[in-house]
């Protein structure tokens, strides 16, 4: 009894550390410009005028839109590669697919700017820099790994007797993964969707090297470039900072209920 009460005392209080930052954005966000009080007092008169003018001075409408080319562009070929990719890995146990997915693991725990200056050449030799295209492409062979590893060890948990019969049928390999293997992906679908698109969302390190043009820049770069130059405007800040993270809060909202199955079979399974 004890330790059960310890252990959710524990957890309340790390849910609070992580709700304390979100909640003083949330404050500052709505807080007119005027009002000069703590940073953990709610606004005595809520405004929404701090959104309008960060959306504006911020340039944030066509920063969403980059942002919602790169993100949809580059899950939708992770998903898609990663998918495709781990299936003979994970049904085909032979010495060459063990290595392959040894090495998918080892590709996590290389730093990706470790490579950032021989990839910024090859870029520029392309002439993909200040293009959507280039970053599409570096944002998705990044979180390949991850989606493989991932997708991999899921499929470890489905029965083999499903393909085998679907191939008695008459079915081909590709219709045996797309119309039976497939559907049964959903959960670990929607943690790929979540952990990679999080990640190609929020991506600085590679689009400030990239993306050095207004037109094709991404949220993540508007804001620092915001923040720096409004930083002692908290409010409008706050409202800038909370409109960039609204549209992954959203779509976790969307996908949770798949999120934690899927991640967790996908790491511990197999």
């Amino acid at each position: 009894m004890i330790r059960k009460i310890f252990r959710s005392a524990a957890l309340l209080s790390l849910g609070a550390l992580y709700l304390i930052p979100l909640y003083v954005l949330g404050v500052l966000a709505f807080k007119p410009t005027t009002d000069r009080s703590s940073i953990l007092i709610p606004p005595a008169t809520p405004t929404l005028e701090n959104f309008m003018r960060a959306w504006n001075k911020a340039h944030l409408a066509d920063s969403f839109l980059n942002n919602v080319t790169i993100t949809l562009a580059a899950v939708a070929i992770v998903v898609a590669l990663g998918a495709l990719a781990a299936y003979p890995l994970s049904r085909r146990q032979t010495a060459l697919n063990r290595f392959i997915g040894n090495l998918m693991v080892a590709c996590l725990v290389v730093p990706p700017l470790t490579i950032l200056v021989p990839l910024y050449r090859f870029i520029a030799d392309m002439r993909g820099i200040n293009t959507r295209w280039s970053i599409i492409l570096v944002l998705a062979a990044f979180q390949l790994p991850l989606c493989i590893f991932l997708y991999r060890n899921f499929m470890r948990s489905v029965p083999v007797e499903l393909d085998e019969a679907a191939i008695l049928d008459g079915c081909s390999g590709f219709s045996v993964f797309f119309r039976v293997l497939f559907p049964v992906l959903k959960p670990v679908t929607a943690s790929v969707i979540i952990l990679c698109g999080i990640q190609i969302w929020n991506d600085y390190q590679f689009s400030v090297f990239f993306l050095q043009k207004k037109n094709v820049q991404t949220i993540a770069i508007s804001l620092s470039q915001f923040v720096s130059q409004y930083q002692n405007d908290l409010s409008l800040v706050g409202a800038g900072c909370l409109l960039g993270i609204l549209p992954v809060a959203a779509a976790y909202a969307f996908l949770q209920r798949y999120f934690m199955k899927g991640l967790a079979d996908g790491a511990v399974k197999g």
